[in-house]
């Protein structure tokens, strides 16, 4: 990242941290840009979640004394619609193939896929998916079957379904979560 860029984005995620206290109580900005610094490929990643509409903030610490950022826009990411869940599903489809997918771009953004507890915490911090949903990590033996998970919130309350993996909806994204 060039240095006007670098100094803009951490400028961006410094008001935001700001601006929403309530989803990092206890944390202070200086220590997660410290720790966002120190480490390389964090910012990297940090722009291309916010470039493809992620508007990524701090929402805790985790148990190994990691900054969790995560994607903490309103809906699910523009940038990153229309996606079927991973690459084994991307092959699969004969006809009508999306432009990639959810996981294959994760991995390139060098971000993870939210699990079910971590959406669930998102969710716990405000009101997110309620026009969209957002693919989440699946455990192996709903894949195996050829199912993926996602997540949205409806009626006050956060759902969990199930889809085929090779599905893909223009309100259907992922939120990503980088641990720094």
């Amino acid at each position: 990242m060039k240095r006007e860029e670098r100094h803009k984005l951490i400028a961006t995620l410094k008001a935001r941290f700001g601006k929403h206290m309530h989803r990092h109580p206890g944390i202070g900005w200086s220590d997660a840009e410290a720790r966002l610094l120190a480490r390389d490929g964090a910012l990297g990643s940090l722009q291309q979640m916010e470039a493809t509409g992620g508007e990524p903030d701090v929402v805790g610490i985790d148990d190994r004394g990691a900054y969790v950022f995560c994607d903490c826009s309103t809906e699910s990411p523009t940038g990153r619609r229309s996606l079927c869940y991973d690459e084994r599903a991307l092959a699969a489809r004969k006809e009508n193939k999306p432009a990639g997918s959810a996981a294959a771009m994760a991995l390139s953004m060098g971000v993870e896929l939210l699990t079910e507890e971590a959406y669930r915490h998102l969710q716990t911090l405000g009101e997110f998916d309620l026009k969209t949903s957002s693919w989440i990590a699946t455990p192996d033996e709903v894949r195996t079957l050829g199912g993926a998970l996602f997540c949205d919130r409806r009626y006050g309350k956060v759902f969990v379904y199930h889809n085929g993996a090779e599905s893909y909806y223009a309100a259907r994204g992922f939120r990503g979560l980088l641990r720094v």
